[in-house]
C-alpha cells in the first residue's frame, strides 16, 4: 500500500496546471453557510452540503455523496462565496439537488480514484472505436472516471440529435461500468483537453471559465484587431473568449473617433485609412496610387485639424514622422483566410448583369463629419 503524501502527489500530477488563486488571502468563511463548491477533473463543478460541520479549506480532496455511489472532488468554495457563487449559477434552487459531502478524502480514497483515472485513456480509445463501428456521428471528446470507478462520463460533440442508445449498451457491457452520455460544444472540448494559449497562460477555458457566451467576429474589428483568422482563433477553432475581456474599455475609447474612417485630402493625394488604435488614439493611413510614401500614423487630434483643413479646400503636406513599408500594420491576413469564416452568414445574391469597368477610376467619395 502506497502512503498517503504518495497517493496525493500521483493526484497532483494530474490535475491541470491552475491560475493564481486570488482566493487564498480572503479570510475563512465557511461559518457563515453550509453551501461548499466543489470542482472535479475537468471544468464541472458542483455544490454539495457540509451538514457534518466539517472543517474544510479551499484545495482540500473531499468525498461526496452521488446518485449512487460517491465520486472524489476538490473543494474550490467555502463559506461566503460559495453562497454567492450558487445563488448566481443555479438559477431555479428549489430544484437543485445539493448532496452531502461526508468525509475528507483519504489515502484509500486518492488510490482508488488514481486507479479509475489510469482507466481513462485506454477507454477514450475504446470508446471512440465503439461509435465508429456504429456509425455515430458523434466525436468522443473526453472520459471522467467517478472516484468509486463504478461510473463515468463520456463527454461527446455532435452536431445534431444523436440516438446513442444502443452505444450505452455497447459501453455497459465493454467496461462494466455505468454510463453517462453528456454534449459539449467545441469550447468545452478545449477546456476538457486543456492547454497554453498565445498568451503563455492556461487556457481561460480550462482554468477558470465555464460559462461560455457566443464571441462574433465584431468584437475584434471594434478594437481593431487584426482580421486574420489563425491570430483570432484558439484552440478550440473558434474565436477567443478573451476577445470580450477588454471590449468595454475599446467601446469607451472608440467614442472619442468618428463614426467613419474617411479619405483625407493630402498634398500627394488621398490618404486612404487603414487601421485605428482606440488606446493611443493614432490612426494609421498611406497615400493612394504612391507606393513611396508608405505607411504613416496620425493622432486622432491631427485627423481632426487636417478634417477642418480640407473643409476650408486647404491640402496639409504629409507629416514628418517615422514612415513603415507595410501595406498595413499589424493586419496581414494569412491564406486568405478572414475572421468571417466564424460567421454563418447565408450567400448573398449578386448581380451579374452589371457591366464590366463601370467600377473603373472611380473616385473614391469622401465623406466629410458635419462638425
Amino acid at each position: 500500500m502506497s502512503c498517503a503524501g504518495c497517493a496525493l502527489n500521483t493526484i497532483d500530477t494530474e490535475e491541470k496546471i491552475d491560475v493564481y488563486n486570488w482566493l487564498n488571502d480572503l479570510p475563512d468563511t465557511s461559518d457563515q453557510s453550509d453551501i461548499v463548491e466543489v470542482k472535479f477533473k475537468t471544468t464541472r463543478k458542483e455544490f454539495y452540503r457540509n451538514t457534518e460541520g466539517i472543517p474544510l479549506k479551499r484545495g482540500e480532496k473531499v468525498v461526496v455523496a452521488t446518485s449512487p455511489g460517491h465520486d472524489v472532488g476538490e473543494v474550490s468554495l467555502t463559506g461566503y462565496l460559495a453562497d454567492k457563487q450558487f445563488e448566481r449559477k443555479v438559477k431555479n434552487p428549489r430544484r437543485y439537488t445539493l448532496n452531502t459531502i461526508y468525509r475528507k478524502a483519504s489515502a484509500n480514497d486518492l488510490q482508488v480514484l488514481n486507479e479509475a483515472r489510469g482507466r481513462e485513456k485506454l477507454t477514450l480509445v475504446r470508446s471512440r472505436q465503439i461509435a465508429a463501428d456504429l456509425g455515430l456521428d458523434m466525436k468522443i471528446g473526453e472520459v471522467e472516471f467517478r472516484g468509486d470507478g463504478k461510473k463515468a462520463i463520456f463527454y461527446y460533440i455532435a452536431d445534431g440529435r444523436v440516438d446513442f442508445r444502443e452505444l450505452i449498451k455497447f459501453y455497459a457491457r465493454e467496461f462494466k461500468i455505468k454510463v453517462e452520455m453528456k454534449q459539449i460544444g467545441a469550447r468545452q472540448e478545449a477546456g476538457l483537453i486543456g492547454g497554453i494559449g498565445s498568451c503563455g497562460r492556461e487556457l481561460c477555458c480550462s482554468s477558470w471559465r465555464t460559462d461560455f457566451s457566443s464571441i462574433s467576429s465584431d468584437a475584434a474589428q471594434k478594437q481593431g484587431l487584426s482580421p486574420s483568422a489563425q491570430k483570432m482563433a484558439g484552440a478550440c477553432g473558434k474565436l477567443k473568449c478573451c476577445l470580450l475581456y477588454e471590449l468595454d474599455v475599446y467601446l469607451e475609447a472608440r467614442q472619442e473617433f468618428p463614426e467613419e474612417l474617411i479619405y483625407l485630402e493630402m498634398a500627394k493625394g488621398l490618404a486612404k485609412p487603414l487601421k485605428t488604435d482606440y488606446l493611443k488614439k493614432e490612426i494609421w493611413f498611406n497615400i493612394e496610387k504612391d507606393a513611396t510614401s508608405g505607411t504613416f500614423a496620425l493622432t486622432l487630434k491631427e485627423v481632426k485639424d487636417i478634417i477642418q483643413q480640407n473643409k476650408k479646400g486647404q491640402k496639409p503636406e504629409l507629416p514628418k514622422k517615422e514612415i513603415s513599408n507595410d501595406e498595413e500594420p499589424g493586419w496581414q491576413t494569412m491564406n486568405n483566410e478572414s475572421m468571417d469564416r466564424f460567421e454563418n452568414k447565408k450567400p448573398r445574391k449578386t448581380n451579374n448583369r452589371r457591366k464590366k469597368g463601370n467600377n473603373k477610376n472611380r473616385r473614391p467619395k469622401i465623406k466629410l463629419n458635419k462638425n
